[in-house]
């Protein structure tokens, strides 16, 4: 007989052997995967898995898609260590993109050295607005900040849909939906010749040792882990409650926007009906892949990325669907919620233990 008995204490390796464990069981379940779609199952891994990082701009593009998940992640990290949970990060990363991308739009003649910055503080502030709605809701009418903001996600698309089909279609593109090209005083900067790698990489390394010292060093990075860990005791202790909620959705928001203007005005270049295959979606899995702690979301918005780089590759080299990418991402999160199991269980083979003073 197999049972699961309660841990005195969260165990702390398990914590951290939590994603590893994940990871080899995620490899095991692609080798039964690709072998069930009649594809060689180790070619596939490789393909999948090492073949993107092998030359030097397959390197470049992993740190291009861990771009937005890890400025993402890193928000929704410290909003869900404080039992706020932001699920509309799409929305948001969208919203970002508009308001970012209408300033490169409404000044696309432009040559100001300004117009860069000004699109990413508009980017940052449009994020932080759509947050503020559920912000809002949830601290006024106390509804449900995960409902909230997934229903608004799909606003924010749909918004953006009209807008490129609409009043912001290139009036020189062809009747295509989408808008004008960023002006070049709009666009990121690349770090590295003939490759995609822009600005938006450096700001979520920074994002990423803000957030560190925020949760380490900072008072209310403190009250975050307080409230998250001990709820009745942040009560006792005076935390505010409602102005924790809105310093999470708001700085959530807020890394979204950047990172949906960062994407706009990096690869992209202008804005699209479809801006994200799911950033703010992924994101999530990182953050919990990552401990919901910054660093550890580095290298998981790493390994995150390069699912995606990898489903691209496997589509050119072995013909697969495009699915395959949100196949092995939702595999990933499966075995994840499964092992974190044993964070606060361990697995006992054979009689379950009475425990003292209980029914013989």
């Amino acid at each position: 007989m197999v049972s699961l008995e309660p841990r005195g204490t969260r165990s702390t390796l398990y914590s951290y052997l939590s994603p590893v464990i994940a990871i080899v069981l995620t490899l095991a379940a692609g080798i039964v995967i690709f072998s069930a779609m009649g594809k060689p199952p180790m070619q596939a891994l490789y393909v999948f898995f090492v073949q993107p990082l092998t030359t030097a701009y397959g390197a470049t593009e992993l740190v291009v898609k861990a771009t937005p998940l890890v400025l993402i992640a890193v928000g929704l990290s410290l909003g869900f260590r404080s039992n706020v949970w932001n699920i509309g990060a799409e929305g948001q990363f969208t919203v970002g993109a508009i308001f970012g991308g209408g300033l490169a739009i409404y000044f696309h003649d432009s040559e100001s050295i300004l117009l860069l910055p000004g699109t990413l503080v508009a980017g940052i502030v449009g994020g932080m607005a759509w947050a503020a709605i559920p912000a809002w809701l949830r601290t006024r009418f106390n509804a449900n900040e995960i409902l909230t903001s997934l229903m608004l996600t799909y606003v924010a698309i749909l918004a953006l849909s009209y807008l490129v089909h609409g009043p912001w279609r290139d009036p020189d593109g062809f009747n295509f939906p989408e808008s004008r090209v960023f002006p070049d005083a709009g666009i990121m900067p690349v770090l590295f010749e003939d490759s995609r790698l822009h600005l938006g990489a450096v700001f979520a390394l920074a994002i990423v040792l803000v957030g560190w010292t925020l949760l380490s060093r900072a008072v209310i990075g403190f009250q975050l882990r307080v409230v998250g860990a001990a709820p009745a005791a942040a009560r006792y202790g005076g935390f505010r409650e409602k102005r924790l909620i809105w310093f999470s959705l708001l700085l959530s928001g807020g890394l979204a926007g950047l990172a949906g203007i960062s994407e706009v005005a990096g690869p992209i270049g202008q804005l699209l009906p479809t801006i994200s295959p799911g950033y703010g979606f992924t994101a999530i899995i990182v953050a919990f892949l990552g401990r919901l702690h910054p660093v550890g979301v580095l290298f998981a918005g790493l390994i995150m990325a390069l699912s995606y780089i990898g489903g691209e590759t496997a589509q050119i080299e072995l013909g697969l669907p495009a699915a395959v990418t949100g196949l092995f991402q939702g595999v990933l999160l499966f075995f994840l919620l499964g092992a974190d199991v044993l964070i606060n269980y361990r697995i006992r083979f054979g009689r379950a233990r009475v425990p003292q003073g209980g029914a013989r």
